[in-house]
């Protein structure tokens, strides 16, 4: 597996990234084609609101795991700064600051974690100050 740093870290799923969304796009694009070309009006509103509920679900089928697993980093780290400082992270750092700091070795974390919440870094900013990327390789 490549070495893991901040210009390769984001990782895309193909066919939930590339080929369900495209066909959500296109089916909800035809729906309402359907809808305005159709004297059935009934049936093109039926297909627009199934679309409707297709892309929904296309979206919290993304966002419920992620949140999953932020709640899971969160521990992680939160454990990890822990065992490394004999504190709690700050409360002051946001799940996003925390998903970022993940991938800080055990040697930067901690200073890391202490200028995130003191500075307010956004999520990117932290990723770039790491020197030494620690890889995560099970996220999506």
């Amino acid at each position: 597996m490549n070495t893991q740093n901040y210009k390769n870290h984001a990782r895309m799923h193909p066919i939930y990234h590339y080929v369900l969304s495209l066909l959500v796009l296109v089916g909800s694009i035809a729906s309402v084609v359907y809808l305005f070309q159709r004297e059935d009006m009934f049936l093109g509103v039926v297909l627009v609101v199934l679309s409707f509920s297709l892309i929904v679900t296309f979206i919290l089928l993304r966002i419920y795991p992620l949140k999953a697993q932020d709640r899971a980093i969160r521990a992680e780290e939160n454990l990890r700064y822990y065992v490394l400082t004999g504190k709690l992270l700050d409360a002051k750092l946001t799940p996003s600051q925390i998903v970022a700091l993940r991938f800080a070795p055990d040697n930067e974390f901690p200073s890391l974690a202490e200028k995130a919440a003191a500075e307010n870094m956004k999520p990117k900013e932290i990723k770039q100050a790491i020197k030494n990327w620690k890889a995560d390789h099970y996220r999506i």
